[in-house]
């Protein structure tokens, strides 16, 4: 109970003497009107320390919802607390008093506790929210392992974040759009070209292997007994490399009667018949082509040739033109300029293939002489009837005396030519042209006519006789 000036207030509703009460110091004794949350129990006697990233002297950094929630429960407490004033009195004596004493009441520790422990109680749930959505991932990069904190939902954004490309040859794992939680493994492993020729075929493949040795294993090629441009260590870069290839085949070769199978990795048939033993000499060939790339299961038949060449020559014929001559009688021809045969040379190939004699085969033709074409001159001179004088003599007695009777003969000193072994002097004194004895029968006649009306007998001494016999 406490005393007033002014009369004395029951918490039970007891009404007691006014002026009789004892009054007490505010502050002294024990405070019947304050709430039981400002109890002595409640009190802290030394300050609380600032939380994280807080000070005193920042009191404007509390976010607007804790000091919301802040002015609400004051509000509470106060509606809550049991009034601890009379009436106010008419001279406001009591007004005075009442706010006297509340400015010399000391702060209430709840008041001070709330702000804090609500502030308190907000950044816990955001740090707890931003610590779940942290993940501890384990990156692996072209074999480059490290640990990484990250916010990223999925792998892609994961690459994104740290900056790793990749392109339609490289391998991630786990795929692009898969979900992250702590703790998982993700693994990105770049393409290399391989320009790959494996036994003969040229390829450009892909692989994600380091090494030559890991690419074979990945490309599914067989290497066991196979030959390799590199050695199976060898690292492959991100540029690539050329890798040559050529895996263990079973050749047969057939030789000289016997037959011989061996497993070899060869790149061409002549060297899977050396490796077999068997030497190709001069002509010798092989069922396919030396060169070739031997395959697996294939069967190689060695020839054994000999052979030679031969040369055959033949005549080109030459062709004739035929020109008229109004100087010359009908019927007489005079070669102008006399044609020469052409030479074509064929070499033929003659083999034996096994001891077995082949049929000659054409291996080169080829003109040595081209033709030389042969002009003629054609008479169209209408021939006199007769010589007045020489007609009546026997012409065909000294024709057959002087040449045998053959037009075109020739004297072996090649002087006298024709019918009557004209030389070339007295036959162009007769009017005729080029050579006697390529003149027709004709006018070798005629011509040699003339000649007797000029001299007689004379020209033929040993057969002029005949022409009257």
């Amino acid at each position: 109970m406490s005393k007033s000036s002014y009369g004395t207030y029951d918490p039970y509703g007891h009404e007691a003497s006014v002026h009789t009460a004892e009054t007490l110091p505010y502050g002294l004794g024990k405070d019947t009107y304050r709430p039981a949350y400002e109890a002595e129990a409640y009190f802290v006697t030394e300050p609380m320390p600032p939380l994280p990233r807080q000070t005193a002297a920042a009191p404007e950094t509390v976010i607007p919802e804790a000091e919301t929630v802040i002015m609400e429960a004051e509000a509470e407490a106060e509606a809550a607390a049991p009034e601890a004033e009379p009436p106010v009195e008419a001279d406001g004596r009591a007004v005075r008093r009442r706010r006297a004493r509340d400015s010399d009441r000391p702060e209430s520790p709840m008041r001070r506790l709330l702000p804090q422990a609500l502030v308190v109680a907000f950044l816990a749930g955001g740090t707890t929210a931003f610590v779940a959505e942290d993940k501890a991932i384990e990156l692996s990069v072209d074999g480059r392992q490290r640990s990484l904190h990250t916010f990223a939902d999925d792998v892609s954004e994961l690459l994104a974040e740290e900056d790793v490309r990749v392109g339609a040859h490289d391998m991630v794992a786990p795929t692009p759009g898969t979900a992250l939680a702590s703790g998982d493994e993700v693994a990105v492993r770049y393409g290399r070209p391989v320009r790959l020729t494996l036994d003969g075929r040229r390829q450009e493949v892909w692989t994600t292997a380091h090494t030559v040795e890991g690419a074979l294993d990945e490309l599914g090629v067989r290497a066991e007994g196979a030959y390799l441009s590199t050695s199976r260590s060898q690292r492959i870069g991100r540029a690539g490399l050329a890798l040559d290839v050529r895996t263990e085949r079973a050749v047969t070769v057939m030789a000289d009667g016997r037959t011989r199978t061996i497993r070899t990795n060869a790149a061409t048939v002549r060297e899977a018949i050396e490796e077999a033993g068997i030497t190709l000499h001069g002509q010798d060939t092989t069922s396919v082509p030396p060169d070739s790339f031997p395959r697996d299961g294939q069967t190689v038949t060695v020839l054994r040739v000999t052979g030679s060449r031969e040369v055959h020559e033949e005549q080109i014929p030459f062709r004739v033109q035929r020109t008229e001559d109004p100087s010359l009688f009908k019927g007489t021809e005079v070669v102008a300029r006399p044609g020469q045969p052409g030479l074509r040379r064929t070499t033929y190939l003659l083999r034996t293939v096994n001891g077995v004699r082949q049929k000659p085969r054409l291996e080169r033709s080829e003109v040595v002489r081209l033709p030389r074409q042969q002009v003629v001159r054609v008479g169209t001179k209408p021939r006199p009837d007769s010589v007045s004088g020489a007609d009546h003599l026997n012409w065909q007695a000294l024709a057959a005396c002087e040449s045998g009777g053959r037009p075109h003969a020739v004297d072996p000193s090649g002087t006298y030519g024709g019918l009557y072994q004209f030389d070339t002097r007295t036959w162009h004194s007769l009017g005729g042209t080029g050579r006697p004895q390529d003149a027709s029968a004709e006018e070798q006649t005629y011509r040699a006519k003339k000649l007797y009306v000029r001299r007689g007998t004379s020209p033929w001494p040993h057969c002029g006789a005949r022409l009257r016999g």
